[in-house]
């Protein structure tokens, strides 16, 4: 079965240079930009990551059968289309999906996802599964969600993952994912929010981003994949 392409999140409204203001301070300041450049570190002994993941059913689902996908969506693949928290779990999410295609990007907003997956229509390398991963980093719109559908129509299923950020629209883009999803037959919705609220000592103090390998993002590849 295909994954699907998980997108960065954010509104089409929103400056594209909005900074990802989630990223772990942990890295040097950027000369040219005045912030800092980001390095995921494997573990923060200063964040517990001893507690296990959940035990959730994950990889490619056979019963029932995707439907066939539409002209320009390749059969039996998944793309993932995110921001820097997907850059979080990529690993763990190619071990749950062999053959995924991730592309996941620091500050990555909507829009850009946008451009992002239009560029694979284009070369008919897009995935029947879309993972779409954004909305961390600026306030999205029903409008965003329908345009974003619009060019995924012809897709077997389109995952979208909301997002757990400690700034202000973190519900309203959670409500917009979650009407969205609500409105379309070959949509699903990867609810990390409730999963992470669950589980805080799975993400750094900044409560947005988790350790790479840690069990937040075994987690949170295992929840994506349990949807497709």
């Amino acid at each position: 079965m295909l994954v699907a392409a998980v997108t960065a999140a954010c509104g089409s409204t929103s400056p594209s240079a909005t900074p990802d203001h989630t990223a772990p301070r942990s890295g040097h300041p950027d000369n040219a930009t005045g912030g800092w450049s980001p390095h995921w570190p494997v573990a923060d002994p200063s964040e517990p990551t001893t507690t296990s993941p959940p035990s959730l059913t994950h990889g490619p689902l056979t019963s029932p059968p995707l439907p066939a996908p539409g002209p320009g969506f390749v059969a039996g693949h998944v793309t993932a289309v995110g921001d820097s928290v997907m850059l979080d779990y990529q690993t763990a999410l190619e071990q749950d999906v062999p053959g995924i295609d991730v592309q996941a990007a620091v500050s990555r907003q909507w829009s850009t996802g946008e451009a992002v997956i239009q560029q694979e229509l284009a070369a008919g390398t897009l995935g029947a599964v879309v993972v779409v991963g954004l909305g961390t980093n600026g306030p999205l719109t029903a409008t965003d969600f329908n345009s974003m559908m619009a060019l995924l129509t012809g897709a077997s299923r389109v995952i979208f993952v909301n997002v757990f950020v400690d700034r202000p629209w973190q519900g309203p883009n959670n409500s917009v994912l979650a009407n969205g999803v609500a409105q379309h037959r070959n949509a699903a919705l990867a609810d990390w929010y409730t999963l992470a609220s669950q589980h805080p000592t799975w993400l750094y103090s900044t409560q947005t981003h988790l350790p790479i390998g840690g069990p937040g993002a075994q987690a949170l590849a295992a929840l994506v994949a349990s949807e497709m």
